[in-house]
């Protein structure tokens, strides 16, 4: 949408000209709202615009040819894949200027919050690299703030461990910090790796920057711990982002700050979110990404290489204002220690909870596991029901758990020899049909721990209840 040098009215207003652009100029939005009924003339206050059917992409991206959903049906100039619930890639194109507003994004956390416009900065990028969007996005961000004249340098290993910890000992001494840019997961397995190796971590003033999953600040504390980190509250930051636009928001110290003092008042947590689990809590600009909510899930405007108007993402979570954040800490004694400003609002992230659970940054849909169940050499054992979930040990390493239900009439809960063949049919299936979680789940914590229980085993499957696939 509108960028700082243009903005001269609300982020409503903002979102209503993109929306005349968009349907004015993108074919396939066009299409969208005659097939809606609506008039784009007709839409001219934020009342009306919050009243224009949401897309999604079902309902709007997969029913276009991909020039269809571009401004002035023409692709830009390089395409990013993501893959969903059948392992199918969806292609997102992008340009040089959707970058440049996202790396306003990392500019907020490198730059503000990890002082990279004084300090030389080796950004290393352990993401997913080729077509997935994550590491050739963050490496194109991290080379636009350097054209922007901050003295960071990037490198881009990917997902290689080994060469993750051979280039770092040989470049951090050249730098005066070192920032890792990957998935959670990822990123707590190099650093215990490379803490095995003998990789002197403290020296090297590290900053994490992580995407994709939800973590527990028990295990932001214990990772920053492991790698030499003093400060949690400002040397990491987790980015809010979709392979559809880029990032979305992103943590500050203000949002890490208030995360870790809700973590630690579980009650307060759950007034303020409305749930038991944390959820991720990031700020946004209205300006770049205008956010909305609709019954619990988030929807949004931005302006991208496939421009989005009031696109329904399905992610769990709500927003909160600045002052209504800033009011409701005070009310329980805690002021920020940290600065309050830039005055942002708050988006608050679950994730996909009823649909799928993230895993190194892969989502992992409850379709793909339905496959491996259904393989011949296993199908006999089961009913096709199980609960999947992310655990993280005492160690704060996590392995995807997936939960079974035995045929009835069978007794093997606990056979490990069933238990086993359910998992190489499970992760055969995974690796063939989820393209995200063959790249981005290292090899070696990819198998699944399978548990099989009863059929009507009352804690997993109870009779007569909507069985729910994922649980958090």
């Amino acid at each position: 949408m509108a960028n700082t040098s243009e903005r001269g009215g609300s982020p409503e207003q903002a979102a209503l000209a993109l929306f005349r652009q968009v349907a004015e100029r993108v074919p396939g939005y066009g299409a969208f709202l005659a097939e809606h009924g609506v008039r784009p003339g007709d839409v001219t206050t934020p009342a009306d615009f919050a009243r224009l059917p949401m897309t999604t992409k079902e309902n709007y991206i997969r029913r276009h040819p991909l020039p269809a959903v571009c401004r002035d049906g023409v692709i830009g100039d390089m395409i990013a894949v993501s893959s969903g619930s059948t392992g199918a890639p969806t292609f997102w194109p992008r340009s040089a200027a959707d970058e440049a507003a996202v790396a306003d994004r990392f500019e907020q956390v490198l730059a503000d919050a990890f002082g990279a416009r004084g300090e030389r900065t080796l950004a290393v990028v352990c993401f997913a690299l080729g077509t997935w969007v994550g590491g050739l996005f963050t490496l194109a961000c991290c080379r636009h703030l350097a054209a922007r004249g901050l003295p960071i340098t990037a490198i881009a290993p990917g997902t290689d461990k080994r060469e993750i910890l051979r280039v770092i000992p040989e470049l951090a001494p050249h730098f005066d910090q070192v920032v890792l840019l990957g998935y959670p997961p990822f990123l707590k397995d190099v650093i215990d790796a490379g803490a095995a190796a003998g990789v002197p971590w403290a020296d090297y003033r590290l900053g994490l920057v992580t995407a994709g999953e939800v973590f527990s600040e028990e295990w932001r504390t214990l990772v920053c711990e492991r790698a030499g980190i003093p400060d949690p509250v400002l040397r990491t930051a987790s980015l809010y982002g979709t392979a559809d636009a880029g990032v979305l928001a992103n943590e500050t110290p203000l949002s890490i700050d208030a995360r870790r003092f809700l973590a630690s008042r579980p009650e307060a947590a759950r007034e303020l979110f409305g749930a038991a689990r944390l959820p991720t809590l990031a700020q946004y600009d209205p300006y770049s990404r205008l956010f909305e909510t609709d019954g619990g899930t988030l929807l949004f405007t931005g302006d991208n290489g496939v421009p989005l108007i009031r696109y329904h993402i399905a992610d769990e979570g709500g927003l909160i204002g600045h002052e209504e954040l800033l009011s409701f800490l005070r009310a329980r004694g805690h002021r920020p220690a940290v600065p309050t400003e830039p005055a942002l609002p708050f988006v608050y992230v679950f994730g996909r909870g009823r649909f799928a659970v993230s895993y190194y940054g892969a989502n992992v849909y409850p379709e793909n596991v339905s496959v491996g169940l259904e393989q011949p050499e296993v199908n006999a054992m089961v009913t096709g029901k199980f609960v999947m979930e992310v655990v993280e040990d005492e160690s704060r390493d996590r392995r995807l758990h997936i939960t079974v239900e035995a045929a009835p009439g069978l007794d093997l809960a606990g056979d490990r020899g069933a238990e086993l063949a359910i998992g190489v049919a499970v992760l055969a299936q995974l690796r063939r049909l989820n393209g995200e979680f063959a790249t981005y789940v290292p090899p070696d914590r990819q198998p699944p721990v399978i548990r099989l229980r009863p059929a009507g085993d009352p804690e997993h499957f109870p009779p007569g209840v909507k069985h729910r696939y994922t649980r958090h």
